[in-house]
């Protein structure tokens, strides 16, 4: 079974809807696979033991839609330590190496405002977005969510992991 090779907070961008069949080879694969491989792939989609152990269990599942619609499930009943536990395997997204020195101070002075006033990693879905966006969009949503009250971020926080969830597993059935 495939595993992302690393964990950011800004997965690749999907091609287009998710493969709804059933007999898809990578969702057989991952319906067939042992328990502890399946729940250590859905770990490197959320960091959740509870979220990944709940969606293994729950195998087989007869299209992605459905996987995808069990994760979503999953991922509202987080408590907020289930939450924070996820959160801290997130990596904040960063720039590409050759972007200006001055973008990643700029992004590494805002990453550490955020970290500072909600106590762990900003994380974003920047599905949709070319990669040359992508850094304004992180930007542009820590400036946003600095604003918000701690409940108010922690319910933001949440549907982000969800949404980055939901394309790491699209990416783990698809193969891409």
């Amino acid at each position: 079974m495939r595993q992302p090779a690393t964990r950011t907070a800004a997965p690749v961008q999907n091609s287009g809807p998710a493969h709804d069949r059933a007999g898809h080879p990578g969702l057989d694969r991952f319906n067939t696979a042992p328990a502890a491989e399946a729940e250590a792939a859905l770990l490197e989609c959320s960091g959740s033991r509870r979220w990944a152990g709940r969606l293994a269990a729950h195998r087989p599942y007869p299209d992605l839609d459905a996987l995808l619609a069990a994760a979503d499930e999953a991922g509202y009943d987080l408590s907020p330590a289930d939450l924070a536990e996820a959160l801290a395997a997130e990596v904040s997204p960063g720039l590409h190496h050759a972007a200006p020195h001055s973008a990643h101070l700029a992004l590494r002075a805002a990453h550490a405002a955020y970290e500072c006033r909600f106590g762990h990693v900003f994380v974003i879905c920047l599905d949709g977005f070319e990669p040359a966006e992508q850094p304004d969009q992180v930007l542009a949503g820590i400036r946003a969510r600095l604003g918000h009250d701690p409940d108010q971020e922690r319910v933001v926080t949440a549907e982000e992991m969800r949404r980055l969830a939901r394309g790491r597993i699209i990416e783990l059935i698809s193969g891409s």
